[in-house]
């Protein structure tokens, strides 16, 4: 183990818009060097949107948290993951106790940080938005904007899963909603999930996700919604139709990126 601080880079990688393949990734470089690259390559490293921001999980504090940083393609229960605990230690911040579920080991060591530039790049990483395609910042906008409203969902019995744009959909965003909510999956009762595909014109991405607030709050979104979650056994209990066999080309990204906010 080295005692000199490593340098941390964070660096995110945009597939081109409209290709299936790839997906946004947060990729952490170290001294110059991509140490996911090194020891996983079933699939990609974590959206930034899971892994910065205000309450970034990358952010370090005293209690250690253990961070997924990348995972497989096929998802981490198929094919694995990479986990690392981040922790601050005095004028440090250390990575160590890497895992993947799926490995008996992975071979990186204890990296340590200069907690200064180490909390300045996680700060940088998540205010810097110059990568992103106009959906994608109506996306986050709104996203912002919705959960301010707190309680907005609660008339139509309803709850926030997420706001995303995929650069495969580079034109429009999807705005996922629970019914009950969330609590309804961890209490093994009926749940559904709901879908509203929005297109996003070239104007100011700000503008948009205020007029997109406005009218989403404004009736019960699932009138306008379809069904896109659960099962059909919950859909009969609840009262709503259960779409039929729709699955396309990039499904399985979709579905791992939309459920990682449960």
């Amino acid at each position: 183990m080295t005692t000199e601080p490593h340098l941390l880079s964070l660096r995110i990688v945009v597939p081109p818009l409209g290709s299936r393949h790839g997906t946004v990734e947060c990729r952490p470089i170290i001294k110059g060097r991509d140490i996911l690259a090194d020891v996983f390559d079933e699939g990609p490293a974590d959206d930034p949107q899971y892994l910065l921001g205000p309450d970034a999980p990358l952010h370090a504090t005293d209690t250690p948290r253990e961070v997924r940083l990348a995972e497989a393609e096929c998802t981490e229960g198929c094919c694995g993951a990479v986990y690392v605990t981040i922790r601050r230690e005095g004028q440090h911040v250390i990575w160590s106790g890497w895992r993947n579920p799926n490995e008996e080991d992975v071979d990186l060591p204890e990296i340590r940080f200069d907690v200064n530039q180490y909390e300045v790049e996680v700060r940088r990483a998540s205010t810097d938005h110059s990568w992103e395609w106009p959906a994608r910042t109506v996306a986050r906008l709104l996203e912002e904007r919705l959960r301010e409203r707190v309680g907005w969902l609660t008339t139509w019995e309803c709850e926030l899963g997420a706001v995303s744009a995929w650069h495969w959909e580079p034109d429009q965003i999807s705005v996922f909603l629970f019914h009950p909510g969330r609590f309804a999956i961890r209490e093994d009762h009926p749940w559904l999930q709901f879908k509203m595909a929005l297109l996003i014109s070239g104007d100011d991405p700000g503008n948009q996700a205020e007029r997109l607030e406005a009218r989403l709050t404004a009736e019960d979104p699932r009138e306008v919604a379809e069904v896109c979650g659960g099962s059909k056994e919950f859909a009969d209990q609840l009262g709503y139709p259960w779409p039929g066999p729709r699955r396309r080309a990039g499904s399985a990204v979709e579905a791992r990126n939309t459920t990682r906010q449960e």
